[in-house]
């Protein structure tokens, strides 16, 4: 597993070129099965456009790219738009741009512009986020090392998913993969050795959405 940037939350955008219609929407999506069935779905609400012109890209390192053109000229339409969703870095995205034709020709630079700008518009409406990835650690203590344990979780920005007071404390906490052996000398420095620590041994994604952690 590894980070990755992608959309949350689609968005719609849409721009005039020419009095041509271009409407962008972006969906998160993880299969090319959802990919096909997005398309479907979009070509059967607008039936009576002219073109309906995609690019996808799927898997957290971008394995799998694809673009249509769907009756534009070749590399007008999918190709602008797979661009601009890997100019942003962006994985596990789709982008559907539907075009009502207005009776002026764009030209093959005025279509890559026009697509281009449909799908930015598109994202600029859409929630993008980055999903980290980390595991989940489990802190049994003393109550002499609570206050410990959250100046360090503070410190380090480290999500705190629940706390049970028993007759000890038992903390939980989400730490990126990249800061697990730091957290972990700072928490057995702090406590003494006294903690009893527990890795979760399945790596999750995770996201900060509106200052709450989201776990995927």
């Amino acid at each position: 597993m590894i980070p990755y940037r992608t959309v949350y939350q689609g968005g719609q955008g849409e721009i005039q070129e020419k009095k041509s219609r271009f409407i962008a929407q972006v969906f998160p999506v993880e299969t090319e099965e959802e990919v096909t069935q997005t398309i479907e779905q979009i070509k059967k609400k607008y039936w009576d456009a002219r073109h309906n012109c995609y690019a996808f890209v799927l898997g957290s390192r971008g394995e799998i790219s694809r673009c249509s053109d769907d009756g534009e000229p070749s590399g007008t339409a999918g190709r602008p738009i797979l661009e601009v969703i890997t100019g942003q870095q962006l994985c596990n995205v789709l982008i559907v741009v539907t075009r009502y034709f207005g009776g002026t020709l764009l030209g093959t630079g005025g279509l890559v512009k026009a697509y281009s700008r449909a799908a930015q518009a598109g994202l600029a409406d859409s929630r993008i986020i980055t999903k980290q990835v980390g595991c989940r650690l489990i802190v049994d203590t003393d109550y002499n090392g609570v206050g410990k344990l959250q100046h360090i979780a503070g410190k380090m920005k480290l999500p705190v998913l629940d706390t049970v007071y028993t007759d000890r404390v038992r903390m939980i906490l989400l730490i990126p993969t990249d800061l697990y052996e730091e957290a972990v000398k700072r928490i057995t420095e702090a406590t003494a050795g006294q903690a009893v620590l527990t890795k979760e041994t399945e790596e999750v994604y995770f996201a900060e959405i509106e200052e709450k952690t989201v776990i995927f």
